[in-house]
This record gives structure tokens, sequence and C-alpha cells, in this order.
């Protein structure tokens, strides 16, 4: 009888909570407001013809490498992130290599790891968070040949510094190192002009990782970027469907690139009512985490489930993150525009008088959460 492999078998499978996503979709980090108008008025431009070709994608990744300042060599477009993630553990891990993650984090590193029979090794953040350097350097070994950063981090916001991921790249020459910048546009700090642009040495074992689904709210058309050294970067394209990017977002890419007044603008309000959103926590008693992202972590205790419904009863769907390595009693809740902020702040308010929140004392007080 046909059996999938052993490491598929024991796969823990990811399963977001898609179903019944209705009201403000404050779960997901997705854009609130959706894509520039320019976007929309390609897609309706699409043909026939254009949908009946392959698609093709490499003089979209020339675009896109003028526009981050990199040779078209070093630019791989992406099914999402995902993918690129999928693509790194193809590529570099062998059975029984180590992948070294910190958690909490995206679920998908271990994931893709795990499915190459690969041994995962998390290493806890510290307290707040914060980025656990040293305990991640005292893990690397000979076997170590992935190692996956989430900068900006979700699901805490935290942030980690440029000259620490460099430290970490220069430890592990070794190794794959991925730098996922999934929300660098709320963040605003880049590895990728210190690595390959502006660099006085050779680094050919960093990758960097952009999406188009979180500021530019393409999420649903599924294209990302994966950055890194020309040669590692031929390795990585050998393992790429040359048709994984679909035609339709390599259509919009273009128009999406060129908008950076409207993406701008989204985050100038993203980055105002993510302060204003910690405010009114702080008001409330309640204990997060300041963000770097678009979204904030919040505890709320063992009242996190019942937090959780009485949103969605009014409207506002947010993200139980309970089950998250060192995140007991916390709920994710994505930043949105100014009037989306508003409905939320007074839901917020109805929703902790409704509980009686907090039923718990903090047990810590919110920091800046960066290493």
């Amino acid at each position: 009888m046909l059996e999938a492999r052993a490491a598929v078998k024991n796969l823990h499978a990811y399963r977001p909570p898609l179903a019944g996503r209705t009201g403000l979709r404050l779960d997901f980090n997705e854009s609130t407001v959706g894509c520039s108008p320019r976007v929309l008025a390609r897609l309706r431009s699409l043909d026939a013809e254009l949908l009946a070709r392959y698609p093709e994608r490499e003089p979209l990744e020339r675009e896109v490498a003028s526009f981050l300042g990199l040779d078209p060599a070093q630019v791989l477009l992406t099914n999402g992130v995902d993918e690129a993630i999928h693509l790194l553990c193809s590529t570099y891990l062998d059975p029984g290599d180590e992948a070294l993650i910190v958690v909490p984090t995206f679920a998908m590193y271990a994931i893709f790891a795990q499915a190459e029979d690969a041994r995962v090794i998390e290493v806890r953040a510290g307290d707040n968070f914060t980025f656990p350097t040293q305990d991640l350097l005292a893990k690397l070994s000979s076997r170590t040949r992935l190692i996956a950063v989430a900068n900006p981090n979700n699901p805490t916001g935290a942030a980690v510094a440029g000259e620490v991921l460099v430290q970490i790249v220069q430890a592990a020459p070794h190794a794959a190192v991925l730098v996922d910048e999934a929300y660098f546009e709320f963040h605003g700090e880049t590895l990728i002009d210190r690595a390959f642009v502006h660099s006085t040495g050779q680094i050919d074992n960093l990758f960097v990782a952009r999406t188009f689904s979180k500021a530019y709210g393409l999420a649903g058309l599924r294209i990302g970027i994966l950055a890194g050294e020309t040669r590692q970067m031929a390795m990585v394209r050998r393992m790429a469907s040359p048709y994984s990017v679909n035609a339709a977002a390599l259509a919009v890419l273009p128009e999406a690139l060129q908008d950076q007044g409207y993406v701008g603008r989204y985050v100038a309000q993203v980055l105002n009512n993510r302060e204003r959103l910690q405010q009114e926590l702080g008001n409330l008693g309640l204990h997060y985490w300041p963000s770097h992202a678009n979204f904030v972590l919040v505890r709320v205790g063992s009242a996190h489930s019942e937090f959780v419904q009485a949103l969605r009863q009014r409207g506002i769907l947010v993200r139980d993150r309970h089950f998250d390595p060192g995140c007991e009693g916390c709920v994710r809740i994505t930043v949105g525009s100014n009037e989306q902020t508003e409905t939320l702040v007074r839901a917020l308010r109805e929703v902790v008088e409704q509980l009686g929140l907090p039923k718990e004392l903090p047990n810590r007080l919110p920091t800046e959460v960066r290493a």
C-alpha cells in the first residue's frame, strides 16, 4: 500500500481558521483597505490571451531588482514568502540536518524544514520576547544548515537589530540564514541594503524575503520576493517551478510598485493607529508588547477565548495566539485604518467591561521589544 514519507506523516499540519471570516478582518495581518486602485484597474484590463499564456516572471524580476537596488540575478519572485521558505528548505536541508528557529514565530519555518526530514531546534525568546542571540549562537553545530528569523517577528511584533542578524550570518557560514521581512514597510529597516547593496564583504549565506501580501494588499494573488547572493540564488532557482507566480500577479506588480504614494499613506495610517491602539490597551489595563509590525500582541489572560468571541459578536475578527510558545492568554490584533481603529476601540472598551478585564495582573510591563 502506498504511504507518504515518515517525515510527512509526522508533520503537524498548519490549518489557519479561514472559514467564516465575515466582518472587520483584524486576524490575519492582511491589508484592511485593499490594494491600490491602479492595481484593480490593471486587473480589469487583463485579457484572454494573457491568461492563456504561461507566465513569464523574468522581466518583472528585473523591475523588482531595480526597485530594490539589486542585480536581477539576486532576485527570485515566489508564490508568497511561503514558497521562498519551501525553496530554501528544499535547496539546503538533507535528512538529519538541523534548522534553528526562535519561537514563537511563523509556523511554516518548522513545517517546511520537518518536511525535508530535518531536525528543528527551537530557541525560546527571552523576557518580553527579546531576541535570544547568545542562546541561538550556543545551539549552532556542524549540522546547522538553516536559520530562520522573522524581522519583525510574528506574532510578537519584536524586531532584531541589523548588527545582531549580521553576527548570526557570520557565525554560521555553513547555514542558509533567512531573514523574513514580511512586515518591512511597517518597520522601515532592512538587511538588503547592508548585505547586498552597500556591503563591503561577501555574504553568501544570507537570504531576505519580502511580500506584497501586507502593505500592498495583494495577499490573494500570492507574490513574494526572495533575495540573496547571486551564486546561491542560482541554486535556489534550480528548485523553483518556472510558473509558480501566476500571470495576474505578474501583470499588476508594476502598478503596485509604482504607486508608492498609496502604500505610504496606508502605512502612515497603520503606524499612527498602532500607537493609538497600544495607548488604548494600556488605558484599559491590558498588557501588550510594543510592535514594529501592523499588529499588536496583547495578553488577555484566561478569558482569551471569550475575548475573541465577544469581538466576533461585534463583527470584529482577531487571532487567538494562546497556543504559541510563551503566548499563553494572548490575542493578536491587526491594525487598520482610522475608521476601523475607531470601531475597534469602541468594541474593546465594551468587551473589557463585559468580561471584567483585566482579571489577572500583567506579569511584565510593556517595554520596547528589540534586540
